[in-house]
């Protein structure tokens, strides 16, 4: 069958009402797996964080992870979800090679929350209220690798390779309510809430929402209704791993229905695949219904029962909203819209948060952790984060500057050593000798013997031609190690200058 010829999104609005829903899967950053008490970094060698409960072996048994229950309820309380006074586990029945046992731990009819909102803001400020339908608790499934092929998917490979590291690992699966009326919007309100949800859950220090590692990952339905006409079907694009791609996947499945329902053909109800490359989707598998799946509740495991107390004492755990949060910041600090999400896409909002809390003016914070910091994390090749280097030890070096006892060129030779493990901001001026040159009667002695080394700038100065100290200042400067004040210097030059 050839592929169906895409229609432009405005083409597509004209005619169509695009309905939207979107499933997002979280993984939670616990320490044990959902079920069992196997290790869930990531990263480890294949298969070496498995046990006979995450392997579905004969006689092993579940027990449920109390801080993943608590993690799930946290994040239905932030969007402002009913917390179930009462849930069970179920088994879904289906196969697939890297889900060992043959059937997924996940919850059904009984979620542990539900029927809840989040208000989504838009780049010009429009705001999209997106109802969550359910929020429910299950574990991972494991990894193929796929050998061989261009693609890397199991069509066209020469074998695969199993990991169950991730089986297991606690999973939160976020679902919306369908999100009509969104328009040609359907792609920018997708990647906003996927954002959004992505900020909220990183704020509650339950997952690290990394998409690139898989711990985040979005299922994009959608369905085109003709206008006046009946609810069109739907696919499900799975898998999805990108802010970027999110909107992308909309996007063409748009264009991609349309195209058929232009041609007289109709929309299968099907799983696909969003290829990164060309920002396409594929078709994968005819969808299943919750028939399919034969739910029935897991044996092994007892409900789910949160009391109103505990609820209480966990909605109590709930931080300031991420995007409240800018706002305020923002006010605080007296900077832009466009200067906050800067600093949000750098992943040095929290960082200059923490510095300015140590005692460092916002401005300067802020410009030591997007320029001189942020190109030291790009040469290293590692988050912001992930520096070696405290924001307590960037206030200190801001507080070095301002008191005048360190240069901005010295205080970046302090900081190298600070990132190179040579100790704090004052072990790493006291080892290296870099304080500021502040002996009066040493500057004046190296001012003088640079300017006795170049009398015909001496000079051009006394002739009225001021900016050429410059080479004087840069004279004593390299006398200094660069530990002069050069303005001080400067000061000098100008005075010798006329005094003699």
């Amino acid at each position: 069958m050839s592929a169906p010829t895409l229609v432009d999104v405005d083409d597509v609005v004209a005619r169509y009402d695009p309905v939207l829903g979107l499933e997002v899967h979280v993984e939670l950053s616990t320490n044990t797996k959902m079920f069992c008490g196997c290790a869930t970094e990531f990263g480890a060698e294949p298969n070496t964080q498995v046990c006979p409960t995450c392997l579905g072996l004969p006689g092993s048994l579940p027990v449920v992870n109390r801080t993943a229950v608590e993690s799930a309820m946290r994040i239905g309380l932030a969007l402002n979800c009913s917390i179930a006074p009462w849930g069970r586990f179920a088994r879904k029945n289906y196969f697939y090679p890297d889900m060992p046992k043959n059937f997924q731990t996940s919850q059904y009819d009984e979620p542990i929350a539900v029927d809840g909102w989040i208000d989504v803001e838009l780049e010009d400020g429009t705001t999209v209220r997106v109802g969550i339908e359910r929020a429910h608790m299950e574990e991972d499934t494991g990894k193929s690798l796929h050998v061989g092929g261009a693609t890397g998917r199991i069509h066209g490979a020469d074998y695969s390779l199993l990991d169950y590291n991730r089986a297991g690992v606690p999973l939160i699966e976020i679902v919306t309510k369908m999100i009509p009326d969104t328009g040609g919007r359907a792609p920018e309100v997708a990647r906003a809430y996927v954002t959004q949800l992505r900020d909220l859950i990183k704020s509650l220090d339950v997952s690290d929402v990394r998409m690139d590692q898989g711990s985040m990952r979005c299922d994009v339905n959608l369905s085109l209704t003709p206008k006046g006409g009946e609810l069109g079907t739907r696919t499900e694009t799975k898998n999805v791993n990108s802010l970027r791609s999110v909107e992308r996947a909309v996007r063409h499945e748009m264009s991609r229905q349309a195209g058929v329902l232009d041609a007289g053909g109709e929309i299968v109800q099907e799983t696909r695949h969003f290829e990164e490359q060309s920002g396409t989707t594929r078709a994968g598998r005819r969808k299943e219904t919750s028939e399919d799946y034969r739910y029935f509740p897991e044996p092994d495991l007892v409900p789910i029962a949160p009391s109103a107390e505990w609820v209480s004492e966990l909605r109590a755990t709930l931080p300031e909203q991420p995007w409240v949060r800018r706002k305020r910041l923002q006010t605080e600090w007296g900077v832009s819209d466009e200067e906050i999400r800067d600093l949000v896409n750098a992943g040095a909002l929290d960082l200059v948060e923490a510095t300015v809390a140590a005692g460092a003016p916002s401005q300067e914070a802020r410009s030591w952790w997007v320029a001189y910091l942020a190109q030291q994390a790009n040469t290293r090749e590692v988050e912001l984060a992930d520096l070696p280097i405290a924001p307590a030890d960037v206030a200190r070096v801001i507080e070095l500057v301002a008191s005048g006892e360190l240069t901005n060129k010295l205080a970046r030779q302090v900081v190298d050593g600070v990132l190179d493990g040579e100790g704090t901001p004052d072990e790493v001026v006291a080892a290296r000798g870099l304080k500021v040159v502040s002996d009066e009667g040493e500057l004046v002695a190296a001012v003088d013997a640079a300017l006795a080394e170049q009398p015909d700038v001496v000079e051009k100065i006394r002739g009225g031609k001021v900016q050429a100290a410059g080479a004087i200042v840069g004279a004593v400067m390299k006398a200094t190690g660069g530990q002069a004040d050069a303005k001080r210097v400067r000061e000098l030059i100008l005075e010798r200058c006329a005094a003699e």
